[in-house]
This record gives structure tokens, C-alpha cells and sequence, in this order.
């Protein structure tokens, strides 16, 4: 349909469009948390069905893939649809994030061999990369930051939800039916997603600056990016880290990293503008974030092993002995988003409570093997809870300090920055650990950890672990001193005056 311009050759007002209300920002909310918890549990619930997948399809040694295709998938996407959902409106791209991931976990369900489920699995990752950082997106363009504080303890709830159920119904669907459910589980709630977000978000204000997707720099950072993730999967478990595969990842990854910062330097608009990366908040948030939820993921994968190999428990008690460390998380940002609407100073909280976990994680590192048992849950749980209150903090000041236009792009490269940390710190931690083990009983892989190794030894080498943990928390603690603490914004973003509703994207 041609525009008023054109027909007429004056520039029309658009009609300024109602308010949204309490009843319809829940209804989108609603949607985008169920879209939320798509990605959420895709990443809980294959963990436990792995093992049956690999006896079943009868190629155990590129079950690894399984997971490492979706991750990178996943990580390179995700500046990609910030930056396009910047450029085509937040609906479009949500859609077709849900549609991809759904279109996905249909090819993962009917996968044949271990190398199309892999494939399926790098088709879905593509979809999931979109999910999280857009849902939070949206949360940005219908609410002012003081107001999405309140609804951290919903989103919150999701991401506990998907870790306490993933791997309860992963292995219930493995042991007791079959291994594909994990992925069929994920059609209904797809069409639920899609349906609730199609309609609720046709009334999102668009952004009518005009966009272009750097490609070339765009290409950079997706290859460079599965370059570096590449390395860090394979460096110390399938490849040793001075071996030439490794080595030639770093190499390239290094070589297009280069060149992808050249691109942000000589683009006429870059995929992630200048002015976001220099942004003080932006950057010192990204850090803060990238460190605490690094570490976070490195200790969920390795606490079971010091569980199981140090402290003797099974395998089933070291999963019910690992829910102090993931709820701890949950509450921690609770506090910290609701601690946000009524205090101006929002920083004390969070940097008070990772005071108290750096001091947590330091006795661990100290004590480990002889705390009683009780006590290490509470040092575990007053850990996480510090970490917690990092993650909304982050998300909300970033998306407080730049311009609307760069909402998109902007929490889109915090994800994807946050997911390059937490491969680092994963990778930094499992060297530690595999480096140990090889000294300790000489295995190279996590199973001779628990089953061959001095319990002495393997404890000696966890306390490195806890240190480097200890770094890590540290490490976000200054980056959260350093950030900006600029005031909220309290004017009501859904406020549509000014912007035509999106229906088209």
C-alpha cells in the first residue's frame, strides 16, 4: 500500500496509539516467557537423555556434537537478530526464531543417524539464538526499566522451571519411553509461544531510523566466533591444547576477530555500533555479566564431579546436592530486580552480595573436603545468590543507557558476549581439572575422574578450581564497581504516541 507521502506529497502524523494495559503487557509477557522457556530447557533437558541417544543411534563418539552444534549455532547468531530485529521490528524476528526452533527439534525428533540429529541440532540452535536476547528485547520496548524490574522474579521462575524439569523429564523421556520426546515436548509449546507472541506483539512500537546489516562484518563474527568455540570444545578433551587442530582455531579465530574489528572501525554502520561498544554502562555491564554467569556455568559443571569424586556422593544425590547452586540464583536476581524499583543506588545489593560470594567460594577453596555437608549447601546457595543479582542488573542498565534504536543490537551482543565468557571460563576450569586428573590417575576424560581418581588428589585439584572461580567472581565484582549507575528511566515505554503499531513486522 503506498504512504500518505506518496499519495499526497505531505508528511502525515501517525495517530498516536493507546496505551498498553496491565492486561495486555501480562499477555505479552506471558508470551515471550513461554518462548523463553523453549531455549531454557533445551538446554537442561538433553544433558540426562545423551547416553541412551548414543546406544541408540550407535555413535557414541560424535554424541559430543549433540551439544557443541547447537552452542555454536546459538552464540553466532544471536548479534545477528538483535541487529535485525533493530532494522525489520522485534515480531518478525521472534517469529522466525520460533519457527526455525520448532522447525528443528521436529528434524531432531526423526533423526536417523548421530550426523543429521547433529545437523537438526545446529538448525535449532540457530532458532534458539534468537529467543532469549529478543524476548528480552521486547521487554525493553513495552516496559521503562523500573518497571521490567518487577517482572525479573517471572523470568527468574522460567529459567529454575527449565532447571529442575529439564533433567527430570530428559531422563524420565530416555529411561521410560523414548529419547526423541525431548525434542517432540518442544512442538506444543512452540505453537503455544508462536500463537500468543503473533498476536500480542502486533502492537509493538517500530523504529522508523533507517538500518543496514553489515554483512561482511557479520560473516566475521559468526566464523570467527564458531572458530574460537570450535577451540575451546575440542581443546584438552578431543584435541591436546598445543596440537595443531587447536592451535589453527585460535589462529583463525584470532585472524577474523581482527578483521571484524577493523570492520566496526571502517563500516559505514557496523553490526554493532561504536558508540554502543564505547558506551561505559554497556561495556562494564557486558564484563560483569560475561565473568558471573561464566563462572556460574563452569561450577554447574563441575561442583557433581567434586560431589561425586571428593565429597562420595552418587550420582543422583550429587544432582539433588547441586539445587542449593542453581536456586540461589533465581533468588539472588529476584532481590536484585526488585531491589532495583526502590532503591536509587541499585549497585549496594548487588555488590554486597558478591562480596559475600567471593567469601563463600574462598572457604570452599579452603575447606572443601572437610566442611559438613550442610554447610558447603549454604556456602553453594549464598554463592549463587550473589551471581544472581548481577544478571537483571546487567540486562536492565545496559538497555537503560542507549537510544531505543539500539535496544536490539545492544542486548543481543551483551548474550552473545555472556556465552564467549562462559565457553572461556568452562574451558579454563575443565583444563584445570583434566590437567589434575592427569596427574592424579591418569585419565583424560570426566568419567575416570569420578571412577579412578585419589579422592586427595582430586580435592587438591578442585581448590584450583574454587580459586579460579574465586577470580572470576572477583573479576565481576570490579567491572559491577566500575559500571555507571545512572538513574532508571520511569517514564512508561508501551506508550505508543508518536510510533505506528508493527503489523507488518
Amino acid at each position: 500500500m503506498a504512504s500518505p507521502v506518496a499519495i499526497t506529497g505531505i508528511p502525515s502524523i501517525p495517530a498516536p496509539q493507546a496505551q498498553l494495559g496491565p492486561g495486555e503487557i501480562r499477555a505479552i509477557v506471558y508470551g515471550l516467557m513461554t518462548a523463553m522457556l523453549l531455549a531454557a530447557l533445551d538446554q537442561t533437558i538433553v544433558a540426562t537423555a545423551m547416553p541412551t541417544i548414543g546406544l541408540d543411534l550407535g555413535d557414541a563418539a560424535n554424541l559430543p556434537w549433540i551439544v557443541t552444534a547447537y552452542l555454536l549455532a546459538s552464540t553466532a547468531v544471536t548479534p545477528l537478530y538483535g541487529k535485525l530485529s533493530d532494522i525489520h521490528g522485534r515480531r518478525i524476528m521472534l517469529l522466525i526464531a520460533i519457527a526455525t526452533f520448532v522447525l528443528g527439534s521436529l528434524a531432531c525428533a526423526l533423526a536417523p543417524t548421530m550426523v543429521t540429529l547433529a545437523l537438526a541440532r545446529g538448525l535449532q540452535g540457530i532458532g534458539g539464538g534468537g529467543l532469549i536476547a529478543l524476548s528480552q528485547t521486547i521487554l525493553a520496548d513495552i516496559m521503562a526499566p523500573k518497571e521490567r524490574a518487577r517482572y525479573q522474579v517471572v523470568i527468574a521462575g522460567v529459567f529454575v522451571a527449565a532447571s529442575v524439569a529439564g533433567p527430570l523429564l530428559g531422563g524420565l523421556f530416555a529411561q521410560h519411553l523414548h529419547w526423541s520426546l525431548i525434542f517432540w515436548i518442544n512442538l506444543p509449546i512452540g505453537v503455544l509461544a508462536f500463537a500468543l507472541t503473533n498476536a500480542n506483539l502486533k502492537r509493538l512500537p517500530r523504529n522508523e531510523r533507517r538500518h543496514r546489516l553489515d554483512w561482511p562484518g557479520a560473516a566475521l563474527l559468526v566464523l570467527g566466533s564458531i572458530a574460537l568455540l570450535l577451540a575451546l570444545s575440542w581443546g584438552g578433551v578431543r584435541y591436546p591444547w598445543g596440537s595443531a587442530p587447536v592451535l589453527g582455531l585460535l589462529a583463525l579465530s584470532a585472524v577474523l576477530g581482527g578483521g571484524f574489528a577493523a570492520r566496526l572501525a571502517t563500516a559505514a554502520e557496523p553490526l554493532i555500533p561504536t558508540e554502543v561498544l564505547k558506551n561505559q554502562v554497556v561495556y562494564s555491564a557486558t564484563l560483569a555479566a560475561c565473568f558471573a554467569m561464566g563462572t556460574f556455568i563452569g561450577l554447574t559443571i563441575y561442583v557433581p564431579i567434586f560431589l561425586e569424586g571428593v565429597i562420595g556422593l552418587t550420582a543422583s544425590e550429587s544432582g539433588v546436592a547441586l539445587v542449593p547452586l542453581m536456586v540461589g540464583t533465581v533468588t539472588g536476581a529476584t532481590l536484585s530486580g526488585r531491589s532495583m524499583i526502590y532503591f536509587r543506588h541499585y549497585k549496594r545489593l548487588p555488590l554486597a552480595m558478591m562480596s559475600v560470594s567471593l567469601a563463600c567460594c574462598a572457604v570452599i577453596a579452603w575447606q572443601g573436603r572437610t566442611l559438613p555437608f550442610w554447610l558447603m549447601e549454604l556456602l553453594f546457595a549464598l554463592l549463587s545468590m550473589g551471581i544472581g543479582t548481577i544478571l537483571p542488573l546487567s540486562t536492565i542498565a545496559i538497555q537503560n543507557a542507549v537510544e531505543r534504536h539500539q535496544l536490539g543490537i545492544a542486548t543481543a551482543a551483551m548474550n552473545f558476549f555472556r556465552s564467549l565468557g562462559g565457553a572461556l571460563i568452562v574451558a579454563a576450569f575443565g583444563t584445570i581439572v583434566l590437567g589434575g586428573a592427569a596427574g592424579g590417575a591418569g585419565g583424560h576424560d570426566v568419567e575416570s575422574l569420578i571412577r579412578g581418581a585419589d579422592p586427595a588428589q582430586l580435592a587438591l585439584t578442585f581448590r584450583f578450581v574454587f580459586l579460579a572461580a574465586c577470580l572470576g567472581l572477583l573479576a565481576a565484582f570490579g567491572f559491577l564497581a566500575l559500571m555507571e549507575e545512572r538513574p532508571l528511566r520511569e517514564h512508561s515505554s508501551p506508550k505508543m504516541t508518536g510510533t505506528p503499531p508493527e503489523t507488518s513486522g
